[in-house]
């Protein structure tokens, strides 16, 4: 992949009822090149308009794919990458680190009636997640994240762009930036 190409990372932090978002706009040489924040509610539906919104604010038409941090965050607040990848127009991707059996027992757990349903719906219509070997960690161990994608083109690979912003540990550059932005301005948040 080329250096300039540019990936958008949203991951988010929180420790109350409004999460914080963070976008970090990363070349695939890993130069930083742009942030944007937003929140969200804990527990709430309001994800994918507040990523839809972290897009929109930075108004970059340089970005090749949006990389996302999970597809449930600020506790179940399930993104919908459908409606991300006809927003933003770049290809979607959602990156997770753990293997499971899905969130479906989990919002059984936590949510009943409508707010069951509803999270439901949206999250059996996402794709499936891939499974995706990465370089080997510090020990040598090949790491592995779990990826689920929308609006990639035949000769785009999943596997391959979330490699291309991966040059060292389980997490692409893009989510690693975000991740660090988002605990930061949580931080700033909670203290004023």
């Amino acid at each position: 992949m080329k250096p300039g190409v540019r990936a958008l990372g949203i991951a988010e932090s929180f420790r109350a009822d409004r999460s914080t978002l963070a976008a970090a706009v990363v070349r695939a040489s890993r130069v930083v090149d742009g942030f944007a924040f937003e929140t969200c509610t804990v527990g709430g539906t309001d994800a994918t308009d507040a990523v839809c919104a972290l897009f929109d604010d930075l108004g970059r038409e340089d970005l090749r794919y949006v990389l996302l941090s999970g597809i449930a965050p600020a506790w179940f607040n399930l993104l919908d990458l459908h409606r991300l990848a006809d927003h933003v127009d770049p290809p979607v991707l959602s990156v997770t680190y753990e293997e499971s059996d899905g969130l479906e027992p989990a919002l059984r757990e936590q949510f009943e009636g409508d707010a069951l349903e509803r999270r439901l719906e949206t999250y059996r219509a996402q794709p499936a997640r891939e499974r995706v070997t990465l370089g080997g960690d510090s020990d040598g161990d090949d790491e592995t994240v779990f990826v689920r994608s929308v609006g990639l083109d035949g000769d785009e690979d999943a596997a391959a762009i979330v490699r291309a912003f991966t040059p060292e540990g389980g997490r692409p550059e893009p989510l690693r930036v975000a991740r660090l932005a988002a605990r930061g301005a949580d931080d700033f948040r909670h203290r004023c």
